[in-house]
């Protein structure tokens, strides 16, 4: 290529006759007559001209003016003048995964600048941790809550069989089992029906999984029991007889929405909302009622909430994953303060399911966790409500165990909730998990 010193040198020589038209349009500056001056200007102007083309892809895209269509920036923290329970508890999950604890604080930064403080109780968080990390589980998962205050005390979520899973998994919701006996007899205390001492005839084996062998047929050999021995042991016929045949659908149905299913518990939270559809038939009345329903689905946060609120009286309160939230300056744009939800029951009904809920580690499915090898209580003075929950379920695949207590009965500090989930090789059992978690607390 000719650089524009060769071609005004060409333009000075005279123009050859024999030239042809196809050479003359090759040298389209020969007839270009150029005064000094102008070619001085072309010199500095032709230059700069080449500069802007070669610049004009950057000053394009830091210059244009068209609106992104791309993900939309996040507002800054501290533009917030208010935050709300729902906003709090989703960025304080956001920000869950980076938590650590300085100087006594358990706190996480945001990304807009600031930071999330937690309640964590640390001795709890770190022992159940240790013991998943130990025992390799497949799947697990726990929650702690104040039950007077909502403060969430402890998140813990680990997979050794699936890395990532543990992100959002206590959010996220699994067959409830057993535990949804809780709301049965709920129902049926409340509804002054039967009170825990309340002997009840049933028929087949304790863990029954079929209706059509629960029912008690009059003048033949029926088993009796009481509500809190059937309640440690979790006997399925004796609660699908009170759901079928004593509470009945529609109160069954009322009580399980007064506990949160069915709809969000914390709008603007990350939480799934439980599911408790309700049944068609009889026999599938009974078995919603023994925690039978696989569609019956709640969260590890949600099944803490319940034995919260049980431990509070039967008043429901604002589970709160943050205790504060402060902005980028330092100023705070949420503060925890108790809050009340709902009523859910009577402290009378309340006061029942504790007595039944108390049998679970004195005679029932709890007791070897919570008793050494000779029998003798693990905790000489703490008494503990609790209840269990074991059922199958296919995402992920396995045997779901669940464990859900609180504790002291005498003055509630600790609501919990494990759930562990075991492949073909079984690892621990909930208990196992809820057993540690409380001695850590109360040690």
């Amino acid at each position: 290529m000719q650089d524009f010193k060769d071609i005004d040198n060409q333009s000075r020589r005279k123009r050859q006759p024999g030239a042809t038209r196809k050479q003359e349009a090759r040298t389209p500056f020969q007839d270009i007559a150029e005064t000094l001056p102008q070619k001085r200007r072309l010199k500095i102007i032709l230059p700069v001209v080449a500069l802007v083309l070669a610049c004009y892809p950057l000053i394009s895209l830091f210059g244009s003016t068209r609106p992104k269509t791309d993900t939309p920036k996040k507002p800054a923290l501290a533009q917030l003048t208010q935050v709300d329970n729902g906003g709090a508890f989703r960025l304080a999950a956001q920000a869950f995964p980076d938590a650590r604890s300085e100087a006594g604080t358990y706190s996480a930064p945001l990304p807009q600048g600031g930071k999330v403080v937690y309640a964590i109780n640390e001795a709890m968080q770190r022992r159940v941790e240790k013991v998943m990390n130990d025992y390799k589980v497949p799947y697990g998962l726990f929650v702690a809550i104040e039950p007077k205050t909502g403060r969430v005390l402890a998140v813990v979520s680990h997979s050794s069989a699936h890395p990532g899973w543990e992100q959002t998994a206590n959010y996220n919701l699994y067959p409830m089992a057993s535990l949804f006996k809780i709301v049965t007899a709920t129902a049926a205390l409340e509804e002054k029906k039967v009170g825990p001492d309340t002997s009840f005839a049933f028929n087949g084996r304790l863990t029954s999984e079929n209706p059509k062998y629960w029912r008690v047929r009059p003048g033949r050999g029926n088993q009796q029991m009481p509500l809190s021995i059937a309640m440690g042991k979790s006997v399925n016929p004796v609660f699908g007889r009170l759901a079928g045949e004593v509470v009945g659908r529609d109160p069954l149905i009322t009580y399980a929405n007064r506990y949160g299913f069915n709809q969000d518990l914390i709008p603007g939270s990350p939480l799934t909302p439980s599911t408790a559809p309700a049944p068609g038939t009889v026999d599938q009345l009974m078995l919603m009622g023994a925690g039978l329903n696989r569609e019956v689905k709640t969260s590890p946060f949600h099944a803490a909430v319940i034995m919260a609120t049980v431990a509070n009286g039967g008043v429901m309160m604002t589970p709160s994953l943050a205790k504060e939230i402060l902005d980028a300056k330092g100023t705070a744009v949420f503060t925890q303060k108790p809050q009340a939800l709902r009523t859910v029951f009577t402290p009378e009904t309340a006061a029942g399911l504790a007595r039944m809920l108390s049998t679970t580690v004195v005679s029932g499915t709890s007791r070897k966790a919570f008793h050494d090898r000779r029998g003798r209580p693990m905790f000489n003075s703490l008494h503990v409500a609790a209840k269990t929950g074991s059922i199958d379920g296919k995402d992920p695949a396995g045997h779901y165990s669940w464990f859900a207590a609180y504790a002291p009965m005498e003055d509630p500090q600790v609501a919990i909730a494990a759930l562990i989930i075991n492949e073909n090789k079984w690892r621990i059992k909930a208990t196992h998990v809820g057993e540690q978690a409380l001695e850590a607390f109360f040690k």
